[in-house]
């Protein structure tokens, strides 16, 4: 398992406030020949249309004086 960004929490707890359930922490993406894992899979069921909302978080802070060093890094994670 990777290691945890330091606002992972954060951003869970803003998830959970926001009303999103925390269904996968990590999540993990298999396609074809690749794996993958995102940091969580949350889901929401949205009352006035009855449907259920998911999405997937990948939790990034960039605290390196490098922004766009950083930003690059973490992009070429997941290109292929």
């Amino acid at each position: 398992m990777a290691r945890r960004d330091v606002i992972h929490d954060a951003v869970k707890n803003a998830l959970l406030k926001d009303g999103w359930q925390i269904t996968a922490d990590p999540y993990r993406i298999i396609y074809k020949d690749a794996t993958l894992e995102a940091d969580m899979r949350a889901d929401k069921l949205i009352a006035a249309t009855r449907e259920n909302h998911s999405i997937i978080v990948e939790v990034k802070s960039f605290l390196q004086p490098s922004f766009i060093h950083e930003f690059l890094a973490a992009c070429g994670q997941y290109q292929a």
